[in-house]
């Protein structure tokens, strides 16, 4: 399974999703791993530095990478027939380096928030990702949400939004999340994220 995280608009939290699900597929599920960070932040790759000077046994491996090196990359993922292969993307569309990693994805996991201008991004993400890769699944995770969304919003962005893919219950925006690392996500977490998790890779879970 390739698995993208993506959208245009930045500080959704998909480097945290991206994170969280290793965490969770490795730890939780005994699933094998590869988590490509090709953010320009790099945020995921400093984390993983950052844990092994503290010398703790990583579940994963974490490979820093960008669009000019993915044309080499793609087709040595595509061949890794046993491993959740975990892509947290850059955050633009204006790059046609992105269009072979659209085309090799087999789910793609979309956080958002629920605002307009959110919204229109990420609408726009997925209108340009499903012209490149049809048949790919969409997910669209409502991330950091917090309590006094007004339903009337809520409701008119899940209706739009579920034209292009399933969404799953929200994650709610928790203090915790800040203390996640490439090798623990603190226990608190699991009641919140275990069931968005298993609605999200259930199907690839079972074919496994």
């Amino acid at each position: 399974m390739i698995c993208l995280f993506g959208n245009q608009k930045g500080g959704v939290g998909k480097s945290t999703l991206t994170v969280l699900s290793g965490n969770y597929l490795s730890l939780a599920k005994d699933w094998p791993v590869t988590l490509i960070d090709m953010d320009y932040q790099q945020s995921i790759s400093q984390k993983y530095e950052k844990a092994k000077v503290l010398e703790n046994e990583e579940p994963y491996e974490v490979l820093p990478a960008n669009l000019d090196s993915f044309p080499v990359l793609g087709p040595v993922l595509a061949k890794n027939k046993k491993d959740a292969v975990l892509i947290d993307l850059p955050g633009k569309l204006d790059d046609d380096g992105l269009i072979p990693v659209f085309k090799i994805a087999d789910l793609v996991i979309c956080p958002f928030a629920y605002d307009e201008f959110t919204f229109e991004s990420t609408v726009l993400f997925t209108v340009v990702l499903k012209k490149v890769n049809p048949k790919v699944d969409v997910i669209f995770v409502p991330n950091r949400i917090k309590a006094n969304v007004k339903f009337e919003i809520m409701s008119e962005v899940n209706e739009q939004l579920s034209r292009f893919g399933k969404i799953t219950p929200p994650i709610p925006d928790r203090i915790d999340f800040q203390r996640i690392t490439t090798f623990h996500t603190p226990l608190s977490l699991y009641p919140v994220i275990t069931p968005v998790f298993e609605e999200i890779f259930a199907d690839y879970l079972w074919k496994k």
